[in-house]
């Protein structure tokens, strides 16, 4: 039976207390006791004495609030999120947290943030940014929902809020492919003899429509010059820290067989013999099945950012001579792979599987872009055919 004890405090004032059992901590087996103290009356610790000892026999327990800041539950998440992505995945999602997320919510305790606060932190990356301000408040709900579900909070602040829209822009947005004519003059401003790497490189590009981190991680393994294939089976990504890394393909369809043409085959084939031969005199056998076809002087992986590089550098050469060529990113090249298939009558499932889509509404996407100039030269068929 608890009893309340009279005690003297420091500053030699009269205070009261008690130490009051509240019977098995189901979860450990313990006795869970506790200890209150500071009380100025004799009365006023026996009632609180009285209630605690109630609530005990009535199982009620006083639930502890949950203190924990936006960036202390983010981090708690975060080591379960590693479990469920990609490496190159979780890297970028760490980046958004820490450059954008956290600066806006991640020193306050989850339990005060408001809706008003999601709403304010929302307009910001609205006004910062054209489309990642949608997935970066994903995220945010995303921390709400754990923090729910580990019991931290009853209620998502984030879900009362108003998603802001983006105006339609005036004026028509540029397609990011090029059509025949302009791949052919793109290429003519590359020497395939001086500078045969490059021109191989964005051969790939263009005739296989693979993407830049699966040509970058290119082995010789991978070609079958007997059935003129490539095997697409990896890409180079970043990774922790800016770390290239070889991960599997984007998805399970992206591991894929292309078929080469006979002329990307030829070059492939003496780009072989140079590259043995430079990197020979630098001292590397390439003698192995998992030689890159595409490396550097030291024998590593390309730097990702090393074929907009010589994009960037071709289009001034172009752009000094005069000539006109729309801008494209190295991205491009994969969309001016498929216009090229749809404008040569392959079926949107021939397309799909060389690029390696995991569904048809990606290249669905893609076709809705390709063929507005194949519409229009219809329409121009059309006219010329009816002729009045």
């Amino acid at each position: 039976m608890a009893t309340v004890k009279k005690y003297t405090k420091k500053d030699g004032a009269t205070a009261y207390m008690f130490r009051a059992y509240l019977g098995i901590d189901p979860q450990t087996g313990k006795a869970k006791r506790t200890t209150r103290r500071g009380f100025n009356t004799e009365r006023s610790a026996k009632l609180e004495l009285k209630r605690v000892e109630f609530e005990a026999t009535q199982g009620i327990t006083k639930k502890q609030e949950c203190n924990k800041t936006f960036k202390e539950v983010y981090l708690e998440w975060y080591e379960s999120y590693i479990n469920t992505v990609r490496e190159s995945t979780w890297n970028r999602t760490a980046g958004m947290f820490n450059n954008h997320i956290l600066p806006a919510l991640g020193r306050y305790r989850l339990r005060t943030i408001t809706t008003a606060q999601c709403q304010t932190s929302l307009n910001k990356w609205f006004k910062a940014t054209d489309r990642n301000y949608k997935r970066w408040f994903n995220y945010v709900q995303s921390i709400f929902e754990y923090a729910i579900r580990q019991g931290y909070i009853t209620d998502n602040p984030a879900k009362r809020v108003i998603i802001p829209k983006k105006s339609a822009k005036s004026g028509k947005k540029l397609p990011n492919f090029w059509d025949k004519d302009q791949l052919k003059t793109f290429f003519s401003y590359i020497d395939p003899i001086n500078d045969l790497e490059k021109y191989t490189l964005f051969r790939i590009l263009a005739f296989t429509g693979v993407r830049r981190g699966e040509c970058l991680a290119l082995t010789w393994d991978d070609l079958n010059t007997q059935k003129s294939t490539l095997s697409i089976n990896k890409t180079l990504t970043q990774g922790d820290k800016g770390k290239q890394i070889i991960q599997a393909t984007k998805t399970k369809k992206g591991n894929r067989t292309i078929s080469l043409d006979s002329t990307t085959l030829f070059f492939l084939k003496k780009w072989k013999l140079e590259q043995t031969r430079n990197l020979f005199m630098l001292g590397f056998n390439t003698n192995n099945k998992d030689q890159l076809i595409f490396a550097t002087r030291n024998n590593t992986y390309k730097s990702l950012n090393t074929p907009k590089k010589w994009l960037d550098k071709t289009l001034d050469k172009i752009k000094d001579n005069n000539v006109t060529l729309p801008k494209i990113t190295i991205h491009g090249f994969r969309h001016s792979h498929a216009s090229a298939l749809f404008a040569a009558g392959a079926t949107i499932k021939e397309v799909q599987e060389r690029l390696g889509h995991e569904d048809a509404q990606t290249t669905l996407n893609i076709y809705t872009h390709v063929t507005e100039k194949q519409d229009q030269e219809a329409v121009q068929k059309l006219v010329n055919f009816l002729d009045f």
